[in-house]
């Protein structure tokens, strides 16, 4: 009797060491599930620009290494509808953080709320790895869409905090864009009541080819001086108001045997103008992108700008020629020359400028 009892205590042991394993290997392959659901949920993409720089303005001769950019930014996918995105620059501070959620089945409507690059004009909201330029915009975008040199608005890069509505109609022929934003950008409170709205309207009666329009309505808080500008000083509310207009139209992707990576040739044209208090300033640009041999693209631009349209003196033309080559996918070299055509009041005469720039991308 003792050793059937023995048998069914030895049966017992061995039920529960299997029952065990088994519940381990369920623990191990629910773990294994959440980790692969996570990682396909969770993308990781970044960005380096960095090179040289030689300028002779006014004749004084200064060359520099430089490092423009070094990106970092994940996305999440919390459902098939919703995500959120954080992206940092380690060469100057936190860019963007927003959560987009899409209220349709198809892409009609999507809602996004954060810190994000604003709808205003073609280029702003491109990245710098899709742009052609080393130097990235245009004078006038820089400018107008609050990237940095103008100096009421100060550094944004082009970002800001707000609400925006966006999607796709009539199967993709037209794009819309709606935003009611800060107006102060990035990382910083807004030092007025007023918000900015931002509207865009992109066309698209063929592949390849879009129409886009696009404006600003605003009421900046000026946070420096700007010598075109001598009315606005440091804390007043003024009128900040901007409008685009511009095509662009890329050929079917041409792509190398070498690196399989689809690269169209391209022209891409626009002509912006802004009111800021009493003061007009417009501008435009035109920059064609070819693919010629292999991996190697010729790039050229002509851009203007005019920071205050009723005073002589306050325009500058960029002439630009150059190359890149593309040596792995979103990775390349980039050589330009830039003849600067400045005016009289604009702080160098006409000069040179050489540029050389690495992009590494993943």
């Amino acid at each position: 009797m003792k050793q059937k009892t023995n048998k069914w205590r030895t049966l017992a042991v061995v039920m529960a060491v299997f029952s065990s394993v088994a519940a381990m290997g369920q623990q191990e392959s629910n773990k294994t599930d959440w980790m692969k659901d996570l990682k396909s949920r969770i993308t990781l993409n970044g960005y380096a620009q960095g090179g040289w720089s030689y300028q002779d303005p006014n004749g004084n001769k200064t060359n520099a290494y430089n490092l423009k950019r070094t990106l970092l930014w994940a996305k999440a996918r919390i459902t098939d509808r919703w995500s959120f995105l954080f992206m940092h620059d380690f060469s100057s501070c936190v860019q963007e953080f927003y959560t987009d959620y899409r209220i349709t089945k198809g892409n009609e409507l999507t809602v996004r709320l954060g810190q994000f690059k604003h709808s205003y004009s073609m280029e702003n909201p491109m990245s710098p790895t899709q742009l052609e330029l080393i130097d990235v915009y245009s004078q006038a975008v820089l400018y107008l869409a609050g990237e940095g040199p103008d100096p009421l608005n100060g550094v944004n890069y082009g970002r800001d905090m707000g609400l925006e509505v966006y999607g796709d109609l009539a199967k993709g022929f037209l794009h819309y864009e709606l935003a009611l934003m800060s107006g102060q950008g990035i990382n910083r409170r807004d030092l007025n009541n007023q918000k900015d709205f931002i509207a865009k309207l992109e066309v698209r009666p063929m592949q390849g080819f879009r129409i886009v329009a696009s404006g600003y309505l605003g009421t900046g808080c000026a946070v420096n001086t700007a010598a075109w500008n001598p009315d606005i000083k440091v804390g007043d509310n003024y009128k900040r108001n901007r409008y685009s207009v511009g095509a662009e139209y890329k050929t079917q992707a041409y792509s190398p045997a070498k690196y399989k990576e689809a690269r169209p040739a391209s022209i891409r044209a626009e002509w912006l103008g802004g009111q800021d208090g009493d003061v007009g300033s417009r501008g435009g640009y035109a920059t064609v992108c070819i693919p010629v041999v292999d991996a190697l693209d010729v790039v050229a631009s002509g851009e203007t700008f005019d920071r205050n349209t009723k005073v002589d003196g306050w325009d500058q033309t960029n002439l630009t020629i150059g190359l890149q080559y593309w040596f792995y996918k979103k990775c390349r070299l980039q050589f330009q020359y830039t003849r600067c055509l400045c005016g009289e009041n604009i702080s160098s005469k006409d000069y040179n400028w050489l540029q050389a720039q690495v992009q590494v991308a993943f």
